[in-house]
């Protein structure tokens, strides 16, 4: 396979570098790999046969390489981020959120202007086969008409991890952005918007969540979530002809009009139980240099930060 990008550097060496050296090593893709401790460096060349070279970005000559791919724990993304800008890096696919604040996620967005560099936002959910069968269907059917998603998370299985300072009272952007950016993804980027927010965790401000609003797309969408009760991720999609159900996310289910009766369908979503579902077409695509408007650039990203504070903190009394 001929790829754009070639000389690749892979930032991190925890759970989703593994699965990233999964898929590259099937598109002939053999990338560079850097982490910070000895210890994780040498558990993942014990997982992956790949040799992770330690101490991190700061012993590295980067300006070398067509390209980055950034996936270290959330609370190390921006910096690693800026750091690959400042070596010349042009090309970057970092994890979600790509940082944990609208501060990180500006500075990013200004360094890659200033360097006139491309970095792109990995919400690896975009590429489910579910979610690209579905947007077709969609556009054959005329369009989005309504949508609703609910992203309630499990509050007792997030209050005994181990994270970095910031990343659980962040988990709204750090996690449940996925649920949401594919919402907006399908439905259309919220033009007008009411939340409200309240409860509260042991580990986060609020609980509970609710709003509704306009898209760009002229769709009137709805969002609720409960943290302190039973749910889970869902996404409804709604147009003239059909009723498109994610629950969960990697499957597609259809309602059609004037029927009750909901119908799983059938995808070639072989890729998504191959690798981790969606990552496959994901770094393809950004290998490749193509489907860009499938990726969330890093100044999409900024303005969704407003949409996720707004979500976060409500806007109504």
């Amino acid at each position: 396979m001929s790829h754009y990008l070639k000389n690749i550097l892979l930032v991190g060496t925890g759970p989703m570098a593994v699965e990233y050296v999964k898929v590259l090593r099937d598109l002939d893709v053999s990338p560079h790999v850097v982490g910070r401790s000895q210890q994780a460096c040498a558990a993942f060349e014990e997982k992956t046969g790949i040799k992770a070279v330690s101490g991190g970005l700061e012993n590295q000559v980067l300006a070398q390489y067509d390209g980055a791919i950034v996936c270290t724990g959330v609370e190390q993304l921006a910096n690693c981020t800026l750091y690959c800008l400042h070596a010349g890096i042009k090309n970057i696919l970092v994890e979600k959120p790509a940082g944990l604040y609208q501060s990180d996620i500006q500075a990013i967005a200004d360094l890659a202007e200033a360097q006139q560099a491309n970095v792109l936002v990995a919400y690896n959910r975009r590429f489910y086969a579910s979610v690209l069968a579905a947007l077709e269907g969609i556009e054959a059917d005329g369009g989005v008409s309504s949508f609703h998603f609910e992203f309630t998370e499990w509050s007792h299985t997030i209050e005994p991890l181990q994270k970095a300072a910031g990343v659980k009272e962040r988990w709204l952007v750090a996690n449940s952005s996925h649920v949401i950016d594919l919402a907006f993804l399908m439905g259309g980027e919220p033009q007008i918007m009411h939340s409200m927010a309240d409860g509260n965790l042991s580990w986060h401000a609020k609980s509970s969540f609710v709003g509704m609003g306009k898209s760009d797309k002229g769709a009137l969408f709805s969002y609720q979530a409960n943290w302190n009760a039973p749910g889970r991720w869902s996404v409804e999609i709604l147009t003239q002809k059909n009723k498109y159900i994610f629950r969960p996310l990697e499957q597609l289910q259809l309602q059609a009009k004037g029927s009750v009766q909901v119908v799983a369908q059938v995808i070639d979503d072989s890729l998504d139980k191959k690798y981790k579902a969606g990552l496959f077409l994901q770094t393809k695509y950004w290998l490749l240099q193509e489907n860009k408007l499938a990726f969330l650039t890093i100044h999409q990203q900024l303005a969704r930060f407003k949409i996720y504070d707004e979500i976060l903190n409500g806007n109504q009394e």
